[in-house]
């Protein structure tokens, strides 16, 4: 079964890192538009474990499905370095940026949001991610099984 993972907010803490760099420069208005925004985040609490564990998983197939920053044109290519820092080089084949998440054919799709990048016109079950059902990576897990 194919699971699509979001990054910003599932795999990786975009909220905190941009909290951080709006005290630092209030006049920012987007601070994800900086040079090394996304390299910088910080992996949330059990994502690459979780990640793993799906890799070495014989149910599933994950890959990474993120929506870009069309505010910072480097996003493409600070995610890709962000998923080899973070999950190695072979999870690099398995990136994924669409602006519509709902173009991809899969069983599963963990996103933080439910709306905004197509993610209600997914064709398989969304996982929403930081809420009451699914808090955390904990969750995510035992609900797949892994």
């Amino acid at each position: 079964m194919i699971v699509y993972i979001d990054m910003d907010d599932v795999l990786c803490n975009f909220t905190e890192t941009a909290n951080q760099d709006l005290k630092l420069n209030p006049a920012i208005q987007f601070p994800q538009s900086q040079y090394g925004f996304y390299t910088k985040l910080r992996p949330l609490p059990g994502a690459i474990n979780a990640v793993n564990a799906l890799l070495d998983s014989d149910k599933y197939t994950p890959y990474i499905l993120t929506a870009p920053s069309v505010k910072n044109p480097l996003c493409y290519t600070e995610k890709r370095i962000w998923v080899e820092q973070h999950l190695g080089f072979e999870m690099v084949n398995r990136l994924i940026i669409s602006p519509n998440k709902s173009l991809l054919k899969g069983q599963y799709l963990i996103d933080d949001n439910h709306t905004g990048r197509c993610q209600s016109e997914f064709e398989g079950k969304l996982l929403h991610f930081g809420t009451s059902l699914y808090p955390d990576w904990a969750s995510i897990r035992k609900y797949l099984e892994v």
